[in-house]
């Protein structure tokens, strides 16, 4: 036992000795008298330091395995025009505000507030105070003044794309000065028995139109719904029909109007799995319509995770410039 100690330590100094002084196998340069500043470098932490020296941030799959024909998690953007949003996320130099704005899915505040919890910690919670958001209080954010993410909430039950055209509406959302708008509607419009394609298209339109003529430089995410069971009869509830529909149309709408567009429905298994892999999930509530805790939990962690994504694509294509 004795021996083999010995020999360990008469390894270890042969190896620090070899450190400490180099065989002269090769002819050096002459080594200056004073080293340069690295100005670049520092004492780097393999993990969140280095993530953040490279501005990717790292993002999970949310997805649960039991969820069937699932599709691509992403923001479907052809013309970049998130990338107004991305730049200034970059930079972080001031707040950059998202406004949230849907039906009961956003007024509930747990598929939005994980999606806004998530953005703070990746990017910085220093422009808000931190304050418990629930059904009961606001969704809308207390600002600190201070660079980092300000997400807003605003919600109403039963609203559709047309509830948020009122002048006191367009007001409120604008006054809050807005970088971003995410748009969630679509399971009111669907639950119309006389679903029209294009009243639904003048909805949106107007909307959108009225947000610009105030705000003309104002960026827009479109998502759709998480899909939902009409009552039918004595069948009790079945899928509803009408919602690949009005997922269509706010497709075309957003290729047309050229907006950024999360198409929730067709990631979580579209006209044929998505209401199945809620329900086998247990993640409606009893009416088939509203989700529970864990299922808005799921569709916040989904957003966040497109919309990160879809920053480090925009970070990359940066880098691959220089």
């Amino acid at each position: 036992m004795r021996q083999s100690r010995i020999r360990l330590w008469i390894i270890a100094l042969c190896g620090l000795f070899g450190l400490l002084f180099p065989l002269a196998v090769e002819a050096q340069d002459p080594v200056p008298e004073k080293a340069r500043r690295d100005r670049n470098s520092g004492i780097i932490n393999p993990s969140h330091e280095l993530q953040q020296l490279m501005q990717f941030v790292p993002v999970c799959n949310p997805m649960p395995e039991s969820f069937k024909n699932t599709g691509d998690n992403q923001i479907i953007d052809p013309d970049a025009s998130l990338d107004k949003v991305w730049e200034k996320i970059s930079k972080m130099e001031s707040p950059v505000r998202i406004v949230h704005i849907g039906d009961s899915h956003v007024r509930g505040h747990v598929f939005p507030y994980v999606v806004r919890k998530n953005l703070e910690h990746d990017f910085g919670d220093e422009a808000v105070l931190d304050m418990e958001v629930s059904y009961r209080t606001s969704g809308l954010a207390h600002e600190t003044g201070r660079a980092g993410i300000v997400y807003h909430i605003i919600g109403v039950n039963g609203a559709t794309c047309a509830t948020f055209s009122t002048d006191e509406r367009i007001r409120m959302i604008i006054d809050l000065n807005p970088d971003l708008v995410i748009v969630s509607f679509g399971t009111n419009e669907a639950h119309g028995r006389r679903y029209s394609t294009s009243e639904h298209l003048w909805q949106m339109q107007s909307l959108i139109d009225r947000l610009r003529n105030k705000c003309p430089d104002l960026t827009f995410l479109i998502t759709t719904p998480p899909g939902a069971y009409v009552r039918s009869g004595r069948r009790g509830r079945v899928i509803n029909p009408r919602t690949a529909a009005v997922v269509k149309t706010e497709q075309e709408f957003a290729e047309t109007n050229h907006l950024a567009l999360w198409d929730m429905y067709h990631i979580v298994g579209g006209e044929d799995r998505a209401c199945r892999n809620w329900l086998s999930a247990d993640m409606y509530q009893r009416d088939r319509i509203h989700f529970t805790v864990a299922g808005y939990t799921l569709q916040g962690l989904l957003l966040h995770e497109a919309l990160i994504k879809a920053y480090n694509t925009y970070v990359a294509i940066q880098q691959d410039r220089f």
